[in-house]
Protein backbone atom coordinates (compact mmCIF):
# COMPACT_ATOMS: atom_id res chain seq x y z
CA UNK A 1 0.00 0.00 0.00
CA UNK A 2 0.91 3.59 -0.73
CA UNK A 3 1.04 6.62 1.08
CA UNK A 4 -0.62 9.67 -0.37
CA UNK A 5 1.98 11.81 -0.94
CA UNK A 6 3.65 8.76 -3.19
CA UNK A 7 0.16 8.50 -5.67
CA UNK A 8 1.44 9.06 -9.30
CA UNK A 9 -1.31 10.18 -11.63
CA UNK A 10 -2.71 7.71 -13.40
CA UNK A 11 -2.07 9.09 -16.72
CA UNK A 12 1.73 7.90 -16.31
CA UNK A 13 0.29 4.47 -17.37
CA UNK A 14 -0.57 5.50 -20.80
CA UNK A 15 2.56 7.76 -21.42
CA UNK A 16 4.65 4.72 -19.75
CA UNK A 17 3.25 2.19 -22.46
CA UNK A 18 3.39 4.65 -25.04
CA UNK A 19 7.07 5.81 -24.45
CA UNK A 20 9.10 4.96 -21.33
CA UNK A 21 11.08 8.56 -22.52
CA UNK A 22 7.58 10.45 -22.86
CA UNK A 23 6.27 9.07 -19.96
CA UNK A 24 9.88 10.48 -17.80
CA UNK A 25 9.70 13.33 -19.43
CA UNK A 26 6.31 14.84 -18.32
CA UNK A 27 6.49 12.84 -14.87
CA UNK A 28 10.23 13.18 -13.90
CA UNK A 29 11.03 16.17 -15.58
CA UNK A 30 7.70 17.90 -15.45
CA UNK A 31 7.80 18.26 -19.27
CA UNK A 32 5.13 19.74 -21.60
CA UNK A 33 4.44 20.99 -25.12
CA UNK A 34 0.78 21.09 -26.71
CA UNK A 35 0.27 20.47 -30.77
CA UNK A 36 -2.37 20.14 -32.36
CA UNK A 37 -3.69 16.48 -31.55
CA UNK A 38 -3.14 17.38 -27.54
CA UNK A 39 -5.07 20.65 -28.32
CA UNK A 40 -7.87 18.67 -29.86
CA UNK A 41 -7.56 15.98 -26.85
CA UNK A 42 -8.08 19.25 -24.04
CA UNK A 43 -10.88 20.36 -26.15
CA UNK A 44 -12.91 17.36 -26.04
CA UNK A 45 -12.26 16.44 -22.21
CA UNK A 46 -13.54 19.98 -21.07
CA UNK A 47 -17.30 18.69 -20.68
CA UNK A 48 -15.53 15.33 -18.68
CA UNK A 49 -13.41 17.57 -16.84
CA UNK A 50 -16.45 19.91 -15.36
CA UNK A 51 -17.58 17.88 -12.77
CA UNK A 52 -20.93 17.77 -13.45
CA UNK A 53 -23.48 14.89 -13.52
CA UNK A 54 -26.73 13.95 -15.20
CA UNK A 55 -29.45 11.08 -15.65
CA UNK A 56 -30.57 9.19 -18.30
CA UNK A 57 -33.19 7.02 -17.57
CA UNK A 58 -31.33 3.77 -15.32
CA UNK A 59 -27.79 5.28 -15.86
CA UNK A 60 -26.54 8.18 -14.19
CA UNK A 61 -23.31 9.69 -15.71
CA UNK A 62 -20.43 11.47 -13.59
CA UNK A 63 -18.08 13.98 -15.20
CA UNK A 64 -14.75 14.50 -13.62
CA UNK A 65 -15.05 11.90 -10.52
CA UNK A 66 -11.45 11.78 -8.37
CA UNK A 67 -10.72 8.71 -7.81
CA UNK A 68 -7.18 6.37 -6.18
CA UNK A 69 -5.68 3.19 -5.80
CA UNK A 70 -3.56 2.88 -2.59
CA UNK A 71 -2.58 -0.30 -3.49
CA UNK A 72 -1.17 0.56 -7.21
CA UNK A 73 -0.61 3.93 -5.71
CA UNK A 74 -2.34 5.98 -8.79
CA UNK A 75 -4.97 8.40 -8.36
CA UNK A 76 -7.00 10.50 -11.09
CA UNK A 77 -9.79 12.46 -12.64
CA UNK A 78 -11.72 9.87 -14.23
CA UNK A 79 -13.22 11.77 -17.88
CA UNK A 80 -16.90 9.99 -17.24
CA UNK A 81 -18.06 7.05 -15.02
CA UNK A 82 -21.47 5.50 -16.22
CA UNK A 83 -23.62 4.02 -12.56
CA UNK A 84 -25.94 1.80 -14.43
CA UNK A 85 -29.09 1.07 -12.21
CA UNK A 86 -29.35 -2.69 -11.96
CA UNK A 87 -32.87 -5.14 -11.78
CA UNK A 88 -31.89 -5.57 -7.78
CA UNK A 89 -31.75 -1.29 -7.53
CA UNK A 90 -27.82 -0.98 -7.25
CA UNK A 91 -25.53 0.61 -9.10
CA UNK A 92 -23.04 -0.98 -11.34
CA UNK A 93 -19.75 1.35 -12.55
CA UNK A 94 -18.66 1.54 -15.77
CA UNK A 95 -15.94 4.05 -16.55
CA UNK A 96 -15.78 5.34 -20.08
CA UNK A 97 -11.91 7.28 -21.17
CA UNK A 98 -12.33 9.66 -24.08
CA UNK A 99 -9.53 9.61 -26.77
CA UNK A 100 -9.49 12.30 -29.38
CA UNK A 101 -7.84 10.15 -31.77
CA UNK A 102 -7.99 6.35 -33.15
CA UNK A 103 -8.10 2.68 -31.50
CA UNK A 104 -3.98 2.02 -30.89
CA UNK A 105 -2.03 -1.07 -31.87
CA UNK A 106 -0.65 -1.34 -28.28
CA UNK A 107 -2.52 -1.57 -25.02
CA UNK A 108 -2.08 1.62 -23.91
CA UNK A 109 -5.27 3.34 -23.49
CA UNK A 110 -6.77 -0.04 -22.40
CA UNK A 111 -4.09 -0.07 -19.56
CA UNK A 112 -5.08 3.57 -18.19
CA UNK A 113 -8.59 2.32 -18.43
CA UNK A 114 -8.31 -0.71 -16.34
CA UNK A 115 -6.31 0.89 -13.54
CA UNK A 116 -9.54 3.08 -13.30
CA UNK A 117 -11.85 -0.16 -12.95
CA UNK A 118 -9.24 -0.89 -10.08
CA UNK A 119 -9.88 2.55 -8.56
CA UNK A 120 -13.19 2.34 -8.34
CA UNK A 121 -13.61 -0.91 -6.97
CA UNK A 122 -10.67 -0.45 -4.40
CA UNK A 123 -13.08 2.73 -3.72
CA UNK A 124 -16.91 1.27 -3.76
CA UNK A 125 -16.11 -2.19 -2.86
CA UNK A 126 -17.47 -3.35 -6.29
CA UNK A 127 -16.18 -5.44 -9.09
CA UNK A 128 -16.29 -3.62 -12.68
CA UNK A 129 -15.88 -6.04 -15.40
CA UNK A 130 -15.57 -3.75 -18.39
CA UNK A 131 -15.94 -0.40 -19.64
CA UNK A 132 -15.20 1.69 -22.95
CA UNK A 133 -12.89 3.77 -24.57
CA UNK A 134 -14.71 6.41 -26.92
CA UNK A 135 -12.48 7.77 -29.81
CA UNK A 136 -13.22 11.17 -31.36
CA UNK A 137 -11.81 10.58 -35.06
CA UNK A 138 -14.11 7.57 -34.99
CA UNK A 139 -16.96 8.55 -33.30
CA UNK A 140 -17.65 5.11 -31.76
CA UNK A 141 -16.79 3.02 -28.40
CA UNK A 142 -14.44 0.38 -28.03
CA UNK A 143 -15.50 -2.02 -25.46
CA UNK A 144 -12.74 -3.48 -23.06
CA UNK A 145 -13.21 -6.66 -20.54
CA UNK A 146 -11.14 -6.16 -17.45
CA UNK A 147 -9.88 -9.87 -17.53
CA UNK A 148 -7.14 -11.38 -16.03
CA UNK A 149 -4.07 -10.73 -18.29
CA UNK A 150 -5.47 -7.06 -18.90
CA UNK A 151 -5.18 -6.57 -15.09
CA UNK A 152 -1.86 -8.18 -14.41
CA UNK A 153 -0.50 -6.18 -17.52
CA UNK A 154 -1.78 -2.86 -15.51
CA UNK A 155 -0.45 -4.00 -12.15
CA UNK A 156 3.16 -4.62 -13.68
CA UNK A 157 2.55 -1.59 -15.53
CA UNK A 158 1.89 0.82 -11.95
CA UNK A 159 4.93 -1.11 -10.27
CA UNK A 160 7.07 0.21 -13.26
CA UNK A 161 6.03 3.77 -13.32
CA UNK A 162 6.40 4.04 -9.98
CA UNK A 163 10.45 2.77 -10.56
CA UNK A 164 10.64 4.97 -13.46
CA UNK A 165 9.64 8.17 -11.08
CA UNK A 166 11.67 7.07 -8.36
CA UNK A 167 14.63 6.21 -10.35
CA UNK A 168 14.57 10.15 -11.57
CA UNK A 169 16.20 9.04 -14.74
CA UNK A 170 15.12 9.77 -17.93
CA UNK A 171 15.29 6.87 -21.09
CA UNK A 172 17.55 7.58 -23.71
CA UNK A 173 15.96 8.90 -27.03
CA UNK A 174 14.86 6.07 -29.14
CA UNK A 175 13.00 7.09 -32.88
CA UNK A 176 10.16 5.32 -34.03
CA UNK A 177 7.26 6.72 -36.37
CA UNK A 178 4.72 7.28 -33.34
CA UNK A 179 7.55 9.81 -32.50
CA UNK A 180 5.82 12.06 -35.31
CA UNK A 181 2.43 12.07 -32.97
CA UNK A 182 4.13 13.20 -30.02
CA UNK A 183 3.88 16.95 -28.95
CA UNK A 184 7.20 16.79 -27.19
CA UNK A 185 9.07 15.86 -29.88
CA UNK A 186 10.97 19.02 -30.06
CA UNK A 187 12.05 18.41 -26.81
CA UNK A 188 12.97 15.00 -27.03
CA UNK A 189 14.69 15.29 -30.33
CA UNK A 190 14.59 11.34 -31.16
CA UNK A 191 16.56 11.88 -34.52
CA UNK A 192 19.44 14.39 -33.13
CA UNK A 193 19.93 11.90 -30.11
CA UNK A 194 18.73 8.52 -30.49
CA UNK A 195 20.45 5.22 -31.00
CA UNK A 196 20.11 5.79 -34.79
CA UNK A 197 21.75 8.95 -35.24
CA UNK A 198 24.56 9.95 -32.64
CA UNK A 199 25.70 13.82 -31.97
CA UNK A 200 28.58 12.75 -34.45
CA UNK A 201 26.77 11.37 -37.28
CA UNK A 202 24.89 14.07 -36.52
CA UNK A 203 27.26 17.28 -36.66
CA UNK A 204 28.69 15.59 -39.80
CA UNK A 205 25.31 15.53 -41.96
CA UNK A 206 25.16 18.97 -41.25
CA UNK A 207 28.81 20.07 -42.23
CA UNK A 208 27.84 18.37 -45.54
CA UNK A 209 25.08 19.64 -45.71
CA UNK A 210 26.96 23.07 -45.64
CA UNK A 211 29.38 22.04 -47.70
CA UNK A 212 27.10 21.43 -50.48
CA UNK A 213 25.25 24.71 -50.02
Amino acid sequence: MYEEDELVLLSALQHFVFCKRQCALIHVEQAWSENLLTAEGRIMHEKADSGNYESRGDVRIEYGLPMRSLRLGLSAKADVVEFHRSSAGTWQPFPVEYKHGKPKADNCDKVQLCAQAICLEEMLGVEIASGALFYGQTRRREDVVFDRKLRMETEDIALKVHELIGSKITPKQEYSKKCNNCSLIELCMPKVCGKRASAKEYLAKAVAELSRE
